[in-house]
């Protein structure tokens, strides 16, 4: 300081450098603005620009507002074959997309079907814009595509429409995916390792079985899934259309029943008002009313209910039920043989019109090709019993199989017969239903069968009895309640031809045709033990 000069006040000097700093930020602060504002108008520019304004977006949500003529074109229709037209419509969900450069490829799915299209800037056509808000769309949102469909001169080999592409003109939003998926689509259809491939040839991502599960919507939309499914449908079509050949009718049965179908303590019990009342374990009774009152043939396909704590590969605790009932005129082998003559026309269905669901199955879950016999191999309980002797097992002559005595009786079967659908007859009546009709001959044994696909048992049936006296001696001695079954009893003292039938599991037959490991593969929303969602 100068000695004679006035000192600056502390304080004034403490407010000048708040000025300073005050004016300071506020200069940055105008600045970011400026630069906010020219970022827009940069924007409003470039919007301007935008050759593809109109051609591609997020749609306003779907009211049924309007209703167009357009026709959207399947995508499993498109090929070489497809009839030059200038361009098409379709709708799919966008199963990858991948922007390189200038371009942006994307595969669209249709179900199994799946075809790759292209977008490429170009001046007056395809912006920069378009592309980019193409590359940002999530994976599975549901998108309205119009395009040209183009030959390619190499085969896309990861679409199923391989000799052509389609070249994007028009790119819509119709359903917006979560950005994030709880598991990815090709994940779930990745290939099952199979033996003998290197560490390095197999891709170790899989998703397991209670994620497919708890994420049942996004796992069904796998090509696989898709397969299955058509497949399962295929044997409803056909266990239809076969005994609609043979004069049968559909009827419908209750679910909701007084008393245990079965007998036994494997079922569910709700609440019926003021009574309690049980979820049926089979249409058994149903179907033989039925015939007593003269229905000949019947048939019918519903929910089936076993509280069972199974926890395995091949139980559920609801299932899906094809039964089948008819009245014979002198043997029950009649009715054998129409049931075996049902499957060999649900066999040779699916071999014939149901090969490409088949193979899509198979490139992931290989299995060997399902073999049968026309007509059907049929043995008798005592024989399978002395193949298993055999074999070295050691079981009595009337002990019922146990799941691994089955797999093994399979096995032999196969070895010797080379089948893998056989019929097991003449099973020992202590391990059957309270309606199964003994044998005549020897009344240890009963007029029973089982029927088996690779070992496993797909079908269990036999002559009912329809005398109501033997019918009372029989539930009393399977601890059945008459009074609760009184009107299934006296359904039988006016008069019933004999008869017999069976029930199948639908799901299992399609798990054991397509060699699959799990049952829960075969049901869409499985419930067991564990699961009683979703």
């Amino acid at each position: 300081m100068v000695i004679g000069e006035n000192p600056v006040p502390v304080v004034a000097v403490e407010k000048s450098k708040k000025a300073a700093k005050k004016e300071s930020k506020e200069a940055l602060k105008a600045s970011k603005k400026e630069a906010v504002q020219g970022s827009k108008s940069k924007e409003e520019v470039v919007h301007e620009n935008d050759s593809s304004e109109g051609k591609y977006g997020e749609l306003p949500l779907n009211q049924s507002q309007t209703r167009t003529t357009r026709i959207v074109t399947n995508i499993t229709d498109i090929g070489l074959n497809t009839p030059e037209v200038p361009s098409i419509w379709i709708r799919a969900r966008l199963h990858t997309s991948r922007a390189k450069g200038k371009q942006c490829f994307i595969v669209l799915r249709q179900g199994r079907g799946t075809v790759q299209g292209i977008l490429a800037v170009s001046p007056g056509g395809i912006s920069k814009q378009m592309v980019k808000f193409v590359s940002n769309i999530p994976k599975e949102s549901i998108v309205d595509v119009r395009g040209t469909v183009k030959p390619v001169p190499k085969a896309i080999e990861s679409c199923t429409q391989s000799d052509v592409e389609l070249v994007c003109e028009e790119f819509w939003v119709v359903s917006l995916a979560a950005p994030q998926l709880p598991l990815q689509i090709d994940d779930a259809a990745r290939p099952e390792p199979i033996e003998g491939d290197s560490q390095e040839d197999v891709l170790t991502i899989r998703v397991n079985q209670d994620t497919r599960l708890d994420n049942r919507v996004l796992d069904l939309r796998t090509p696989t899934n898709q397969a299955i499914y058509r497949v399962e449908a295929g044997v409803c079509k056909l266990f239809r259309e076969s005994l609609e050949r043979k004069n049968f009718i559909e009827i419908h049965t209750p679910k909701i029943i007084p008393a245990a179908s079965e007998g036994g303590a494997n079922v569910f019990t709700v609440s019926y008002f003021k009574n309690s009342a049980y979820l049926a374990q089979s249409p058994q009774l149903y179907k033989q009313m039925a015939i007593a009152g003269d229905f000949q043939r019947v048939y019918t396909i519903g929910s089936v209910f076993r509280a069972e704590d199974s926890n395995t590969h091949r139980h559920l605790t609801e299932f899906v039920g094809l039964d089948l009932e008819m009245a014979f005129d002198s043997h029950y082998h009649e009715v054998v043989e129409t049931i075996g003559n049902l499957f060999t026309d649900i066999f040779r269905g699916l071999r014939d019109h149901y090969q490409s669901e088949i193979q899509t199955v198979n490139r992931q879950y290989p299995a060997k090709e399902f073999t049968f016999l026309d007509p059907p191999l049929r043995l008798e309980y005592r024989h399978g019993v002395k193949m298993l002797h055999e074999a070295g097992i050691e079981m009595g002559d009337e002990d019922d199989l146990s799941t691994p005595n089955e797999k093994l009786l399979g096995r032999l079967v196969k070895a010797k017969y080379d089948t893998d659908f056989f019929i097991l007859d003449k099973y020992p009546l202590a391990v059957r239903p309270f309606y199964t009709m003994p044998d005549p001959e020897n009344p240890k044994y009963s007029n029973s069968y089982d029927m088996f696909m690779r070992g496993e048992e797909i079908l269990s049936g036999a002559q009912r009895i329809h005398d109501p006296k033997l019918l009372t001696e029989r539930a009393n001695h399977h601890g059945v309640d008459c009074e609760k079954i009184k009107g299934y009893i006296d359904s039988f003292k006016y008069g019933c031809p004999p008869h017999g039938g069976g029930g199948i599991g639908l799901e299992r037959v399609t798990m054991l045709y397509l060699g699959l490991d799990n049952i829960r593969k075969t049901s869409m929303f499985p419930r067991d033990p564990k699961r009683l969602t979703p």
